[in-house]
């Protein structure tokens, strides 16, 4: 059978057709457009981008069995840099993937006895020490100078990149997967992330940009982005801290009532989780403050906990269960109150040796900072309170503390308590991520990314500065020595527009009409305007600008933008929409003696637009 529909058979009879028909599709996409066309003398890289706890493992799986159905003999599966986590995935491959051969990072002599006569999976840690290890197997067998090697690295932004991009040198782990991948004849290095923000800012000249994006879209039960941050009216999963008398003791209840709920329910498990600071100290205290809670609603079980126990039961409609009666709840929750073996309040951070089993089960209230993030998951997670903040926020980051995305969820019951300004910058955040998707499914080569002022995309010791240019909205870009490919093909674009009229609302399409004929130059970078108009009407089809055409200025040459104090007023006042302005000069006042098209532009207000240059 089929490596491929072996692996299929396992999850249909895990009783997930769904999920099956999703890797079924995935994988068959994936195969037949980008591995099947493989020559087998070439080094690619691809990007298999997912939403955040949206099943990136199975399609993984997937991918690599249909991989190996095409004759690709040796997969290496990297994971984050955690013991943990490695032999977490070690061993499910070897309980899904039927017909391989499974090698961990100490399996050296397996792999050579397999003598590649079974599809071989190596499981490694992103760890110098395992990379430089595997890199010297790999060569020692000899077995990749003639063959093909996959690798697939899992959280590809975390840890993969050079970190020392700008001091001219390359990072340990950057280097050996470097090494790696070029030491075998050929290969598809295949990146798997949820936030491919730094990958995509990566330069072709690196290595690490992605030849092909392919994007998974998640299942209908699937709660994300747009459930939680919809960056549009009052979000109805999002309560706002400082609206709020008493946060925590509302947050606590909140979770206790949810738990009644669904453990009353058949349920076996619900969580909460805590983020508060990076720092450890301030897990200690807010564990003292949970808990100082519990014992007061303990302590107050009828003049006092009902009360705020009552509120809670009433903001709440469970989809997954019909909802208890108050009074029935009610006496759940205070035997849960009454039972210390049936609450649980944990760290987990750095000095806490929290693991998942202790969290498996139960009512369970969980504080922490960075190890509430990428590759940790929560079982029915359905109450989070997040109020950590930075003086510069990372929008890959961020996006990696939203533990609660996922598919166990009961909607009805989901609750994120945090102040206004962080669900807008997570809120922005989404709207970022939406438009990168939306950019892939178009087939756009070119993905442009954008963030308000103060958030960065990722952190910048991955970033090449040389390479990374950045466009800010709200200011008006203009080229000191502007030139034309076609004058007459200019003005034959503009030719149904008045300069009698202050402005023209105009199709997004027909500013890049008129851009294509202006000349780049080293101060007007045309590549990352058109960019950013196309992704605009990736996001919106119909996306309109503001346009303003002026026709024989004789102004001289070096008066800055040219704009007269009316037109900058009119494209001030569009904050919303790229506004391109049009100036036709005479030319006899410096421009070399020729009439010319000297286009303004101005980007939507409060956003920071990332594009690579050229490293022509």
């Amino acid at each position: 059978m089929p490596y491929l529909d072996a692996y299929l058979q396992n999850i249909i009879d895990r009783g997930n057709l769904k999920l099956a028909e999703s890797v079924k599709e995935t994988a068959e996409n994936v195969g037949n457009k980008y591995l099947k066309t493989f020559s087998f003398t070439e080094h690619k890289i691809g990007l298999l981008l997912g939403n955040i706890q949206s099943g990136k493992t199975g399609q993984m799986f997937g991918i690599m069995c249909k991989a190996a159905d095409l004759g690709f003999p040796v997969f290496v599966l990297l994971t984050t840099d955690n013991v943990v986590l490695q032999q977490q995935t070690l061993d499910r491959v070897k309980a899904d993937l039927v017909g391989f051969c499974v090698c961990g990072e100490n399996d050296a002599a397996l792999f050579a006895e397999n003598n590649l006569v079974k599809p071989t999976v190596i499981v490694l840690k992103k760890n110098a020490r395992v990379l430089k290890l595997w890199s010297n197997i790999l060569g020692a067998t000899g077995f990749m100078k003639g063959n093909p090697l996959f690798v697939i690295d899992d959280e590809a932004d975390a840890a993969s990149l050079n970190t020392m991009v700008n001091q001219g040198e390359q990072s340990s782990i950057n280097k050996y997967l470097d090494k790696i991948k070029n030491d075998s004849s050929s290969s598809i290095y295949l990146q798997v992330t949820g936030t491919p923000q730094s990958i995509l800012l990566q330069t072709m000249e690196s290595g690490w940009h992605p030849y092909f994006i392919y994007y998974f879209k998640p299942g209908s039960a699937y709660l994300g982005g747009d459930f939680f941050f919809p960056g549009t009216g009052n979000p109805e999963h999002v309560a706002f801290i400082d609206t709020l008398e008493n946060p925590l003791r509302e947050v606590v209840v909140r979770h206790l009532a949810v738990s009644a709920q669904m453990l009353s329910s058949g349920g076996t498990v619900c969580n909460s989780l805590f983020h508060p600071s990076v720092r450890i100290s301030v897990h200690e205290d807010f564990k003292e403050e949970v808990k100082k809670e519990l014992e007061w609603f303990s302590s107050h079980l009828n003049n006092g906990f009902k009360a705020y126990f009552e509120k809670a039961w009433s903001t709440f409609s469970p989809a997954k269960s019909e909802k208890k009666p108050l009074e029935e709840l009610f006496v759940f929750a205070s035997e849960l109150l009454n039972d210390p073996e049936k609450i649980k309040v944990l760290i987990m951070n750095g000095r806490s040796d929290c693991e998942s089993s202790d969290y498996s089960e139960g009512c369970n209230f969980i504080i922490g900072g960075n190890t509430l993030g990428r590759g940790v998951t929560f079982p029915a997670l359905q109450t989070i309170y997040y109020t950590r903040t930075s003086k510069k926020p990372q929008a890959d980051t961020m996006w990696h503390h939203s533990r609660m995305f996922g598919y166990d969820r009961d909607a009805g019951m989901m609750m994120v308590y945090m102040d206004e300004h962080l669900y807008k910058l997570f809120a922005d955040i989404n709207a970022t991520n939406n438009s990168i998707i939306a950019q892939v499914e178009k087939g756009i080569d070119d993905i442009k990314i954008y963030y308000p002022d103060g958030l960065m995309p990722t952190r910048k010791n991955v970033l090449d500065n040389d390479h990374v240019l950045t466009v800010t909205g709200g200011t008006n870009y203009y080229p000191f020595h502007p030139d034309n490919d076609d004058i007459d093909a200019i003005s034959d674009l503009l030719k149904n527009f008045s300069e009698k009229e202050p402005y023209y609302q105009v199709s997004l399409r027909i500013m890049k009409a008129v851009l294509s004929h202006i000349i780049p130059s080293p101060d007007f970078h045309m590549k990352a305007f058109q960019s950013v108009l196309n992704t605009l009407l990736a996001e919106r089809p119909a996306a309109q600008g503001i346009l303003l055409v002026r026709r024989n200025r004789d102004v001289a040459q070096g008066t800055g933008a040219l704009l007269s104090p009316n037109d900058w007023q009119i494209g001030k006042s569009f904050t919303d929409r790229v506004v391109l302005t049009m100036y036709q000069v005479t030319g006899t006042k410096g421009w070399h003696g020729k009439p010319l098209w000297v286009p303004n532009i101005k980007l939507p207000d409060g956003a920071i637009y990332y594009d690579l240059v050229d490293e022509s």
